[in-house]
């Protein structure tokens, strides 16, 4: 399984909470003009030390606290972009507080993870996509304290956007993918452009990990990224994917020994603008995905759902609309088993939903 990470770097802990504030939550719901299934709209946070931010994650702790972090400073890829994180429990959400500290070098896509007695947080740190290093961060749920960072080796980047799911063996699974070949001045036909998914894969609670993959779309190099995973009833593994402009849907494949060997990816009948997603499967066995139901703009923003695994979705529904960008979505079910959303919301703030996927009117729920 090679040998365990080795520690290089170590910064300050950081209180997991600063004084908390009510983060614009608001009750919503048919009372207030919106669906009945829409329990919560708000923002993370209101006012932020950062012009920009993206790619946000959540998670929810032992206790019932949420946490989520994203990516915040002048633009994505400046120098001055650090992970961003807060905790919201019943008095709103925490001020935003920096989780890295990294002057010359942005960082990228945090993914939060709870991990036995840790809430791990894996990030990238590198000038561009192509020259990422993986790295993680863990708090100990006990103190509430951060440790030290950890750099992943070389090839392994951990969960690269979403959030990794854990087997009834005990075996993590973490969706990861590469990008090579090119800068923003590379004209978008050249062929040497290359997007490939991976999976990484662990067997010992995330000490050490190996690399399954590539998972390519046939013909087309410069085809599929960012995964996201969820375990199907029969007990495969199935995966939706990120595509390219040149491919223009949402790509699906799927394993049946692990994680360890996939199908080739191939289209599904959802239309992606070249932009992320995420799914959960919810413990009644449905799964919701959140995605742009576009080929050209990231907004609207909509939500679907499957009850046999995948095979065939809802009808998209529109979270948000309207100008701007609404992307890059995170969804998990939290114990009481309402759905936690954000994502991100014109690249100024990060949007908060939660969700009844039980109410009558919930997309997917209604007597055909």
């Amino acid at each position: 399984m090679g040998k365990p990470w080795i520690v290089l770097a170590s910064l300050c802990a950081v209180p997991p909470a600063a004084a908390a504030s009510p983060g614009g939550l608001q009750p919503v719901g048919a009372d207030a003009g919106g669906p009945a299934w829409e329990l919560e709209r708000g923002f993370i946070f209101e006012q932020a030390p950062f012009a920009a931010c993206h790619a946000s994650t959540v998670a929810e702790l032992p206790d019932g606290t949420l946490a989520a972090a994203w990516f915040g400073g002048s633009d994505e890829g400046d120098r001055d972009v650090e992970i961003w994180f807060a905790e919201r429990t019943a008095e709103g959400w925490s001020v935003p507080v920096a989780l890295t500290d990294y002057p010359d070098v942005p960082c990228w896509n945090p993914v939060l993870f709870v991990n036995g007695g840790f809430l791990d947080l894996y990030f990238k740190v590198g000038p561009t996509p192509q020259s990422w290093t993986g790295a993680r961060r863990r708090m100990d749920l006990r103190s509430r304290r951060w440790g030290p960072v950890e750099y992943l080796p070389a090839g392994l980047l951990g969960p690269v956007r979403v959030k990794p799911i854990r087997l009834g063996d005990g075996t993590i699974l973490a969706g990861s993918s590469v990008e090579s070949g090119y800068d923003h001045l590379t004209p978008l036909g050249a062929p040497y452009r290359a997007w490939s998914v991976w999976v990484e894969r662990s067997e010992d609670g995330g000490a050490t990990w190996r690399k399954y993959g590539p998972i390519t779309f046939p013909g087309e190099n410069f085809g599929v990224i960012q995964p996201t995973l969820w375990q199907t009833d029969a007990g495969s593994i199935r995966m939706l994917m990120r595509s390219s402009s040149r491919i223009g849907a949402v790509c699906e494949a799927v394993s049946s020994d692990g994680g360890r060997t996939w199908t080739p990816a191939r289209r599904t009948a959802l239309p992606n603008p070249n932009s992320g997603i995420d799914a959960v499967k919810l413990a009644d066995g449905r799964v919701v995905l959140i995605y742009n139901h576009r080929i050209s703009a990231r907004s609207p923003i909509h939500l679907a759902v499957s009850r046999d695994d995948g095979e065939s979705w809802s009808a998209p529904v529109i979270l948000e609309e309207g100008p701007g960008e609404f992307s890059y979505p995170a969804i998990i079910q939290g114990r009481d088993g309402s759905l936690h959303v954000t994502y991100t919301w014109k690249r100024l703030r990060i949007r908060y939903l939660r969700l009844d996927p039980f109410h009558p009117t919930f997309p997917g729920n209604q007597t055909p």
